[in-house]
């Protein structure tokens, strides 16, 4: 069973960074990629971002590009999300999910994920 750890989050003014990273417990050759997805009071689950293990290949939901930056280190089996230029509606639990294939960008594709960590951008 895959452990997905994640860590970093917390409060931020509004334009401000933060970085929250997920390090998993080990990695087969399996696995295609690992994705930041994040969930806010009252709203579904929406994707953030994703890394691709083979190729390094990156995607951002539309919300996101140009202000946050996904980034995988395999030495540490770890995925890191740098969050620069944060606005208050970026506030949610952010959870780190891994897939062995299909679409980055949709969670039923994810087959673990983490216990999620809150990241909250005051106005």
């Amino acid at each position: 069973q895959v452990q997905l750890v994640e860590s970093g989050g917390g409060l931020v003014q509004a334009g401000g960074s933060l970085s929250v990273s997920c390090a998993a417990s080990e990695r087969t050759f399996s696995v295609y990629c690992m994705g930041w997805f994040r969930q806010a009071p009252g709203k579904e689950r929406e994707f953030v971002a994703a890394y691709t293990w083979r190729g390094g290949s990156t995607f951002y939901a539309d919300s996101v590009k140009g202000r946050f930056t996904i980034s995988g280190d395999n030495a540490k089996n770890s995925v890191t999300l740098q969050m620069n230029n944060l606005k208050p509606e970026d506030t949610a639990v952010y959870y780190c999910a891994e897939s062995k294939g299909g679409s980055a960008w949709l969670a039923a594709f994810y087959d673990y994920w983490g216990q999620g960590t809150q990241v909250t951008v005051s106005s």
